[in-house]
């Protein structure tokens, strides 16, 4: 299980274990947090298309999808 602190997500790299339309690479464009600290949304950026995806950041904690950092 990937580490993540929630105060470090934004401009982390992570990449995809099973790339979708290419795109492998990305990082963390936007995290917005409630007043107790606690994400509450969290957007992903490709660095291949610029295409940028909502998703759960608890699913970046699965080593099964994402590796921490490009490689």
């Amino acid at each position: 299980m990937n580490q993540i602190n929630p105060a470090k997500l934004r401009n982390s790299k992570w990449t995809a274990v099973e790339p979708l339309n290419r795109e492998k690479h990305f990082l963390v464009s936007e995290v917005e947090y409630d007043e107790d600290g606690s994400v509450i949304s969290c957007k992903i950026e490709s660095v291949l298309s610029r295409n940028e995806y909502s998703i759960n950041w608890l699913e970046l904690k699965s080593e099964e999808k994402w590796i921490q950092g490009w490689k």
